[in-house]
């Protein structure tokens, strides 16, 4: 049995009040200002990775099955283009449009061409409405379909793959035994 006390039921009511009447004054953020932030937080640690990539080492691959150095590197770079493409187009048909990253070699070419490819991510970002988010957009290859999601799950995406990449290049260069800068905080190689 549960007992109320009229002090319970005065302090709930108090409380309800009190959050109703703060909430007018609070701003929930939007889906693309959190993915502007978002952007811009991964990039901190994306464009130190991607500075310490080694001009002469580029056509290095840790396994026979594994993405050349400057591949992976790039792919990364170019990462940011697919947030773009989210909010641009309603698909990505490699039968029409093939992929053909820009040649960089080396880590100053390889910034470069992120911050490029951010910044225009970030143009987007900051001019589209969160109504966008809910169309489709699709990956395919003529007729096969890779993906089809909705623009918000195909940002998420983006953002999942840029992680999961420049972890890939971090073991690529840990392997090369060049020392690996935090990302969400220190490294063993910084502390």
């Amino acid at each position: 049995m549960i007992y109320f006390f009229p002090t319970d039921i005065g302090l709930s009511l108090c409380v309800f009040f009190f959050a109703l009447n703060n909430l007018k004054t609070y701003h929930m953020i939007t889906f693309m200002e959190s993915f502007l932030k978002e952007l811009e937080h991964e990039s901190i640690g994306t464009k130190k990775m991607l500075a310490l990539v080694p001009a002469d080492k580029l056509d290095w691959k840790p396994h026979e099955k594994s993405m050349k150095l400057k591949d992976l590197a790039t792919h990364l770079a170019d990462l940011p283009t697919w947030i773009t493409l989210a909010l641009t187009t309603e698909e990505l048909d490699f039968s029409t449009s093939p992929y053909n990253p820009t040649n960089c070699n080396g880590g100053e070419e390889l910034v470069k061409y992120y911050e490029q490819n951010a910044q225009e991510a970030k143009q987007h970002l900051q001019k589209n409405k969160d109504s966008i988010l809910e169309e489709i957009w699709t990956l395919k290859n003529g007729e096969v379909i890779y993906m089809q999601q909705t623009k918000l799950d195909t940002i998420r995406h983006s953002y999942c793959q840029i992680v999961h990449h420049r972890a890939q290049l971090g073991v690529y260069l840990r392997l090369l035994n060049i020392p690996i800068p935090g990302v969400y905080g220190p490294s063993a190689d910084e502390s």
